[in-house]
């Protein structure tokens, strides 16, 4: 069973009265890095010799591992034996090239910092679980003097499997001591919801991405929110 409450006024979504945690998923959630996205994915892919891809298509990438951005982007284009040894040469270039430029190609949302704040002042423990490099996403949070806001940051370092892996949500949990009844997460994507329910943690989708509202009715969601100036009201106890 699963239900889906649409923000942007206050109303019960039935959020557990125990919520202790708020994890987020950083691109797309908090932060519009699309631009360099885009840059570095079609700089990798013009180095390995391949077509570039379309803007859109990228950003539909956005939130996965550089291995299955790949394979969306070229897999295609290439013989099955040669894919291997290409994907990990496209996942060095795009590093590489996000090093250079992706911190002055990303922006924190609308909303975002005065979201946070108002949910870290009612004494929630907040923590950030995305599939991007953690030094990235601290470097960005340090420009916007946003990084002591948050508890924990795992990122793609700090984990074996990417999402829609739980081991980056229970490892957040496991640092912060929280268990899944007390702790939500937030993303814009499907691969969040379903990195949430295998997780059992419940789930806030914000469409704040390119994920339709209706992509998230076939998964388990607390609410789904236009953006994040809804969520303070949305995990209301």
């Amino acid at each position: 069973m699963h239900w889906l409450t649409e923000f942007p006024v206050s109303q019960s979504t039935g959020m557990p009265s125990s919520l202790r945690t708020i994890l987020f998923d950083f691109d797309y959630t908090l932060a519009d890095s699309s631009p360099g996205v885009i840059a570095c994915a079609n700089y990798a892919l013009a180095a390995l010799g391949l077509p570039a891809a379309e803007p859109d298509e990228v950003r539909r990438t956005i939130g996965l591992s550089l291995a299955d951005t790949f394979a969306r982007l070229a897999g295609g284009s290439l013989a099955a034996d040669r894919f291997p040894a290409a994907s990990k040469e496209f996942d060095r270039l795009f590093i590489r090239q996000a090093d250079a430029i992706m911190a002055d190609n990303t922006e924190i949302l609308p909303h975002v910092a005065e979201a946070v704040h108002a949910l870290q002042r009612r004494g929630y423990a907040l923590g950030i679980v995305s599939s991007k490099f953690r030094y990235r996403i601290e470097g960005v949070l340090e420009r916007e003097d946003l990084r002591a806001e948050f508890d924990v940051l795992v990122g793609r370092e700090d984990v074996i499997a990417s999402k829609p892996d739980p081991e980056g949500l229970l490892t957040a949990m496991s640092v912060l001591g929280g268990v899944p009844a007390q702790t939500c997460y937030v993303g814009d994507s499907v691969t969040d919801a379903k990195s949430a329910q295998r997780a059992r943690v419940p789930f806030v989708a914000v469409l704040s991405g390119v994920t339709a509202r209706t992509d998230f009715s076939a998964h388990p969601c607390q609410a789904v929110i236009a953006s994040m100036a809804a969520l303070p009201d949305a995990v209301a106890r």
